[in-house]
């Protein structure tokens, strides 16, 4: 390990066990709320998909009313959970001549989808250049690789259906306005395709931090014809059904059951709890002994003020023999460099200081011996007769 990664982990660990482990006890405390939240969140989640009705894309019209006055169900409250192919919108409509609704054709495959998601990941050899001159075994044999990334998305509207042909009526529109859960692409297309050096690339090595090794080109694909299941609020608007998807639920389009997204949430659910349980209980414990140190290290604290300002009570205020004179200057106090050394630190012994001067180091919430930075407990007067 190099001196620089020395110093880091030596800077963490003070930080870490500052005022015996608070530090560390805080952030257990605040990762243990969080994991509370989020078995909350993931506890209410699952009841709800429990209680939401898998039906099929004809039986939507049953459970959505066709005007929002109508009360047969609370179109913004209710969840439903539909399964149905996947389907450009234009092939239920009859527009398959318009520009934005024409189905998506991968470029590399062939393959007709409705979203292509393309990824170029250039990966980069990272390593200290030339210049700096400061080598480790981490940095010779263990350089690891950064990556920089640049995603593209297209998409066309689609729609669920029941068969590859179905009438307009017996379809939901897919609307993704709003919705950051993930998709369920199928990857089609994976290559890494190798950097040509140059004269830049030999520049970047020597002056730099790194230099491009490979370009790594992915491509997703949602294909026409997949099967997945749409867990969200389902809308009738003009007599056309629209599914969106519901903040609080973790799915929105999937390739699980309803019967696997039960199993998988309960399953974090879990996790989730016993995380929460131990990592609050760690953090009690931690913040509990912190708390108890501190308490008795402030007590021993004050104790120390008292007894030193008594001392300074009875303490003469001018002393012939600790006037500055003719003293030499081996005998001066090192802190203030005007009075003769009279007080010894204990239990180091080191004999340094003017009776005021070892005073006022020990009234320091952490009293240290100017000399060996020993931890001190109280000082001693020294008479030479």
């Amino acid at each position: 390990m190099s001196s620089y990664d020395q110093a880091v982990a030596a800077t963490l660990t003070q930080i870490a066990l500052a005022y015996d482990g608070a530090f560390v006890g805080m952030t257990l405390a605040i990762a243990a709320i969080k994991t509370i939240l989020k078995y909350r969140s993931s506890s209410s989640a699952l009841a709800r998909i429990r209680r939401a009705p898998s039906v099929s894309i004809s039986g939507l019209r049953s459970l959505v009313p066709s005007s929002p006055d109508e009360n047969s169900s609370a179109i913004d409250e209710n969840l439903v959970i539909v399964r149905g192919q996947v389907q450009p919108k234009s092939a239920v409509d009859g527009k398959w001549m318009g520009f934005r609704d024409k189905v998506l054709v991968s470029e590399e495959t062939g393959e007709r989808a409705v979203i292509v998601q393309r990824t170029q990941t250039c990966l980069y050899n990272e390593w200290r250049g030339l210049i700096w001159l400061t080598y480790d075994l981490r940095t010779l044999f263990g350089r690891h690789r950064k990556k920089h990334q640049s995603t593209s998305l297209r998409m066309v509207p689609f729609v669920l259906t029941t068969r590859e042909t179905e009438p307009e009526s017996d379809c939901v529109i897919v609307n993704l306005n709003g919705s950051n859960h993930p998709l369920p692409l199928t990857t089609i297309y994976n290559q890494m395709h190798p950097v040509q050096a140059s004269a830049f690339t030999f520049l970047q090595a020597v002056f730099g931090h790194g230099y491009p090794v490979g370009l790594l080109d992915e491509q997703k694909i949602l294909p026409v014809g997949q099967e997945v299941t749409a867990v969200g609020i389902c809308r009738s608007q003009d007599g056309v059904l629209e599914i969106k998807s519901s903040k609080e639920i973790p799915y929105f389009l999937s390739e699980m059951t309803k019967d696997q997204m039960e199993v998988e949430l309960a399953v974090n659910i879990k996790t989730l709890l016993w995380s929460g349980v131990v990592l609050g209980m760690l953090s009690f414990g931690i913040l509990g002994y912190s708390l108890l140190r501190n308490w008795a290290r402030w007590k021993q604290w004050r104790h120390r003020r008292q007894h030193v300002q008594e001392q300074q009570s009875v303490l003469p205020e001018n002393s012939g023999e600790d006037e500055a004179g003719d003293v030499p200057d081996g005998e001066l106090c090192v802190i203030c460099l005007m009075t003769r050394r009279r007080s010894a630190f204990v239990p180091c012994g080191h004999l340094v200081c003017c009776p005021r001067c070892a005073l006022s180091v020990e009234r320091d919430l952490h009293p240290k011996c100017p000399v060996c930075r020993q931890a001190i407990r109280t000082s001693l007067r020294i008479y030479a007769s």
